[in-house]
């Protein structure tokens, strides 16, 4: 199974007026915005770290999974949440040929923590042997900054400025994260059953 990116998240989205703020730089300088790509890379690598802890995608974008195997013949979990669409399901088989899969033969059962593709009637089409389904979807909370739940905003700030203000420690400190910022994405994070399978 593999998931990939499709579209990424425009510079205009990243909050990096919110982020001074957060940070109480300095305003109104000559050099006031010098800092700004700095300061996106920080909030771009928070953002990439609660998608990854909590398996939400904060800004919507589009991706595409690939997965030679359904877990359930009537319905699949899909990877991330929250998914507001599903553009299209694939099946390729061995020798590469594709056959696009009509809408009407699936749908999407939206969940916060566990969207599923379900089959519209008994099954969904089968998988080839040495073949993939390709599943293209949409998912995150909205396109705007604004669209983000606001103690998911606040996580990415506290996270953002802990890499900023420790952006010189070379002290290997694990993979943990501030309490703080654990504490607020806690919620979000998905309950992995039978061996976490989706």
């Amino acid at each position: 199974m593999m998931l990939v990116e499709l579209t990424t998240v425009p510079g205009t989205a990243i909050p990096v007026a919110e982020f001074k703020d957060h940070l109480r730089l300095g305003s109104g300088f000559s050099d006031t915005a010098l800092q700004d790509g700095v300061l996106e890379n920080y909030l771009r690598a928070a953002l990439a770290t609660i998608e990854a802890r909590t398996g939400k995608m904060l800004f919507e974008r589009s991706f595409q999974w690939t997965l030679t195997a359904w877990r359930d013949l009537g319905a699949q979990a899909l990877p991330t949440a929250p998914v507001s669409a599903i553009t299209s399901l694939t099946i390729t088989d061995r020798l590469g040929v594709d056959e696009v899969i009509a809408s009407d033969k699936y749908y999407l059962e939206q969940d916060m923590h566990r969207p599923r593709l379900v089959a519209a009637s008994l099954c969904l089409p089968t998988i080839p042997v040495g073949g993939t389904a390709t599943i293209v979807l949409t998912a995150g909370f909205g396109a705007a900054w604004s669209d983000i739940p606001q103690d998911l905003q606040q996580a990415v700030l506290l996270l953002a400025a802990h890499y900023y203000e420790n952006r010189s420690d070379t002290t290997p400190a694990g993979d943990e994260i501030p309490h703080g910022v654990a504490s607020l994405i806690q919620r979000y994070r998905t309950v992995r059953l039978f061996g976490g399978g989706l």
